[in-house]
């Protein structure tokens, strides 16, 4: 297929340490153009990277009639204001998660981009790796039996002042940055979404961000999800699903490699089994598809209703922190 040209809103840290060098080996997605605030910063990158246009703001690249997609990797409360002039400018869009702050916003950027006819997709690239589509067939073959909870432990360690992840303005803290994918993996585990749910949070006094949250996810008749994300803590991170007939480890589920195999541990009443899987790159893998997408006019309706009943479980975690309480999440949307 012809590869789709696509812009890049910011030059962030993530862009070049996950995103740049996976698309240069694309044959679907050509990066055709980056934007930064400083013209120069810009100029410079895509010399450096071989990338044919630079812009010395957003607004230019988004001008660029050439471009037919752009990628946001702005900080989390600027996606929202660049989702919107992207559909003005109808440019399909990816935009890294959170796709909003909150399900008002988020609904609001799905909604808005659907009147412009264009494209919005959340950047959740883990769903995309092989590992994952292997863990879900075992879940879903029943050999695990049937699934009682599913923990998660993800965390970094993350003081800087200026980073965005501890300004609270910015959308900074653990929930909305790592604890969505907590969220994410286990609703994709269960195939259903919780009932109700349950948080305690604890905020950095110097940041006042969440730095540390543990939740509960209650998907009734005994089936939970437990899990903590932590921002100032030794980095680590693994999911655990537990059955009524064996367990199932993913060693690395969310940053996994590109250039090893990923790694998942089965243990049953036979025995347990190491099974690898790739390797893959999840981020070249999520940008073909949206790319395919596109180009197939497929539209994007499952993902939409993924993001939105995965903010809303973010809405209702941070509410229960707040209550200290339950919130059951048909009460609340």
């Amino acid at each position: 297929m012809e590869k789709l040209k696509l812009g890049v809103l910011g030059i962030s840290n993530h862009f070049i340490k996950r995103v740049l060098f996976p698309l240069k080996k694309s044959d679907k997605v050509e990066i055709y153009a980056v934007s930064s605030r400083s013209s120069e910063k810009a100029k410079n990158f895509a010399i450096k990277h071989g990338i044919k246009k630079w812009y010395g703001s957003y607004e230019e690249l988004l001008k660029d009639e050439e471009v037919e997609a752009v990628y946001i990797p702005l900080p989390n409360h600027m996606h929202l204001e660049y989702i919107k002039k992207a559909a003005d400018a109808h440019k399909h869009i990816i935009c890294e998660k959170p796709l909003a702050l909150n399900y008002k916003d988020e609904n609001e950027a799905f909604e808005y981009a659907k009147r412009q006819g264009v494209f919005l997709m959340e950047a959740f690239m883990y769903k995309h790796h092989p590992q994952w589509k292997r863990v879900k067939e075992i879940v879903d073959s029943r050999e695990l039996g049937d699934i009682q909870t599913v923990h998660c432990y993800f965390s970094y360690d993350n003081r800087d002042p200026k980073n965005i992840r501890n300004v609270p303005e910015f959308g900074g803290g653990g929930l909305l940055d790592i604890g969505v994918y907590a969220i994410s993996s286990a609703r994709w585990i269960f195939g259903e979404e919780p009932s109700k749910v349950l948080a305690l949070l604890k905020k950095d006094e110097k940041f006042n961000v969440d730095s540390i949250v543990s939740g509960i996810l209650d998907f009734d008749q005994g089936k939970r999800s437990v899990f903590t994300v932590a921002t100032q803590a030794f980095p680590n991170q693994s999911v655990e699903i537990f059955g009524t007939a064996g367990t199932l480890l993913v060693e690395i589920p969310f940053n996994t490699y590109s250039d090893v195999p990923a790694h998942v541990v089965v243990r049953t009443g036979i025995g347990t089994r190491d099974i690898y899987i790739g390797p893959a790159d999840h981020y070249l893998l999520e940008f073909e598809y949206f790319a395919k997408a596109i180009r197939e006019n497929k539209p994007l309706s499952l993902l939409e209703e993924d993001s939105l009943n995965n903010i809303k479980v973010v809405d209702a975690l941070f509410k229960s922190a707040e209550e200290g309480n339950w919130v059951y999440l048909k009460r609340v949307f």
